[in-house]
């Protein structure tokens, strides 16, 4: 009985509440244009909710999805431009959004 109040009267943090609070970053993906395409189903017209591992960078996304660099040409992370030489060490955070443009011509 008393190794029940014990075990009772333990911390809530436990090793598994522990894992799951450290497991993953939830962000919103936004591929625009052509490169919808690269979405998987089901999605939301061009967005969907990504789950991602803590540390994951805007790079990581990119080659997860497979997206050509060349196509890769505008990036913003909640609106905020963020330079080709910024994109492989970017960290994506909770609750972000990450939006990708490919290059666009018009007249």
């Amino acid at each position: 009985l008393k190794a029940i109040h014990s075990l009772m009267d333990a911390p809530t943090s436990s090793p598994l509440a522990q894992a799951q609070t450290q497991a993953g970053v939830q962000i919103t993906l936004k591929l625009m244009a052509t490169l919808t395409d690269y979405l998987p189903q089901p999605r939301q017209g061009h967005q969907i909710l990504l789950d991602i591992a803590p540390g994951t960078t805007i790079q990581d996304v990119v080659e997860r999805f497979r997206l050509p660099w060349k196509l890769v040409h505008l990036v913003l992370v909640n609106g905020v431009y963020i330079a080709p030489d910024q994109r492989d060490t970017r960290v994506l955070q909770e609750g972000e959004t990450l939006a990708i443009w490919p290059p666009v011509a018009g007249g």
